[in-house]
């Protein structure tokens, strides 16, 4: 009897997984964003205030920048709903075009200079 319910439940998963799309959907692409809208939100909202004035990161929060690791939809659906202390930046608080903009800003924030490029470093 034990052997027919997970006969069945296998059989029941392999032909489930035989109906999903083998390629995943495409990801839906970030609005386009204009990174000076994007900074002066940056600093009027107070991301700043934990994240340095570039993302670079500060005592209370971690670098974000430059060249935001994650996507741009993991970013907004992190906005949206933060863990730890972070505020949430709600539709209300942020629009979606607002949350492009920053996330332009954060992406045009330049590398800093390599290490080997600093003659006091060498």
């Amino acid at each position: 009897m034990i052997k027919i319910v997970v006969l069945s439940a296998i059989l029941g998963l392999t032909s489930a997984m035989a109906q999903q799309p083998s390629q995943p959907a495409p990801a839906t692409p970030a609005p386009a964003g204009d990174a000076t809208t994007g900074q002066t939100l940056f600093l009027k909202i107070g991301c700043y205030q934990c994240h340095g004035n570039e993302g670079q990161g500060g005592a209370a929060g971690p670098r974000i920048a430059p060249a935001p690791m994650l996507a741009f939809r993991a970013f907004a659906t992190y906005l949206r709903a933060p863990r730890g202390e972070m505020p949430p930046y709600t539709a209300k608080v942020l629009s979606e075009q607002n949350l492009a903009d920053i996330y332009a800003y954060l992406a045009a924030r330049p590398r800093p200079a390599a290490v080997e490029s600093i003659p006091l470093l060498k």
